[in-house]
């Protein structure tokens, strides 16, 4: 932006950081040039290396952001295109990694583990571009929309598009939203319950809005049919080239993808409980309604995801311009951290439930529960039985 020959300054010192972004597709250009160089196969796992090792590490190290837009800036920083950029980039790099990917798969020089050390790398790519892909889709912009359901081609998981915008978001912490984790859920627990409910919410909400404009369901203009289509297209090129051998290597990495995508989600919400007005419907969501992260490393890497309290009081908002508030609750470590400890259940409880109640003031009839596991988890702190039912 000029103004009277002069341009103005915005200040964002993560500015040139956000390309670093790009390492995370990059990761399936990494393996063979490593496994070739050091001659040591565990680099087929390059991706689960830098997600669960790599990151928790320079996430301690490097520590919290703590820098938050100004709001003077708000408007230059939507506008900078330099930063949609960032995001655009990512879809080649993802494109030609999955190339290169296929091309191994599909031959005899690897061993299986090392084809599924590299379709688990592949996943991991997946599910940080279904990332890319929440970033993309959140905009008005046609290109934009239609770059989201590219990047989500590669998981499968078209319907996200539909169901994260209209579904999650509306419904986001309360017991209507699949994708918002309960007090007492475990992750195994969430995953089928999240993944089933998404998909029937996305189908929902998509026959709707076509039956409100009298189209059918396999009307062209159908959002989900779209974006699954892109798949049916990029797997059956792939295997035309390639061949079947691919296959489940694909399917594979697809399922890992979208694995990671509603993890993150059981970590994003968990137990949290908007508040309910006196008309009885759900208050407007707010920052202290999702579970916040300010870890730098991380935040590079996802586009500011964890920045997520700003990102649903505020959807509208781009990645640059999103805010770490003290409102928010705050988690422990970033996401790939949080993400290793949903996977034990016992280490998760430990860690997150006095957290969560901790930022519910001690008062457990604040939370998101378990149905199953109310009255146990009621009983634990102490509420006779007219509290229960009164809760």
């Amino acid at each position: 932006m000029w103004t009277f020959g002069v341009r103005k300054k915005v200040r964002d010192p993560k500015r040139y950081l956000w390309v670093l972004g790009l390492i995370a597709p990059m990761s399936a250009l990494l393996p063979s040039q490593l496994v070739l160089r050091t001659g040591l196969t565990v680099f087929w796992w390059i991706g689960p290396i830098i997600i669960f090792v790599i990151i928790p590490v320079l996430d301690w190290v490097v520590g919290e952001d703590g820098n938050n837009p100004r709001d003077e800036d708000y408007e230059l920083l939507s506008n900078d295109r330099y930063y949609r950029w960032c995001t655009y980039m990512f879809l080649p790099v993802q494109v030609i990694g999955l190339l290169i990917a296929c091309a191994m798969w599909a031959g005899d020089d690897l061993r299986l583990i090392d084809k599924l050390g590299l379709a688990a790398t592949l996943g991991f790519v997946s599910g940080i571009g279904i990332n890319a892909a929440h970033e993309l889709g959140h905009r008005v912009e046609h290109l934009e929309r239609w770059l989201a359901k590219i990047a989500l081609a590669q998981s499968g998981y078209g319907h996200f598009f539909v169901e994260h915008n209209r579904g999650h978001h509306v419904r986001v912490a309360t017991p209507d939203d699949p994708a918002s984790a309960r007090l007492g859920e475990s992750l195994w627990e969430f995953l089928p319950r999240s993944v089933i409910g998404g998909f029937r919410s996305a189908i929902e909400l998509e026959r709707t809005r076509l039956r409100r404009k009298d189209l059918g369901w396999w009307s062209i203009q159908n959002h989900i049919l779209q974006a699954w289509s892109m798949t049916l297209v990029l797997f059956g090129g792939l295997i035309a080239v390639f061949g079947w051998r691919i296959l489940p290597y694909l399917l594979l990495q697809a399922v890992l993808g979208a694995g990671l995508l509603e993890t993150v989600n059981y970590v994003e919400h968990y137990g949290l409980l908007r508040r309910r007005k006196r008309n009885g419907k759900w208050a407007r969501c707010s920052p202290r309604d999702s579970w916040n992260s300010d870890r730098l490393v991380t935040n590079i890497f996802l586009f500011h995801l964890q920045r997520h309290s700003d990102h649903h009081a505020n959807p509208g908002r781009r990645y640059q311009t999103l805010r770490s508030s003290q409102e928010s609750p705050q988690l422990p470590a970033g996401y790939a951290t949080m993400i290793l400890f949903a996977m034990v259940p016992p280490v998760w409880r430990y860690v997150m439930d006095r957290r969560l109640m901790a930022h519910l003031g001690g008062d457990v009839t604040k939370a998101n529960i378990q149905p199953r596991k109310r009255a146990r988890i009621l009983a634990a702190h102490g509420l006779d039985d007219e509290l229960r039912t009164a809760a």
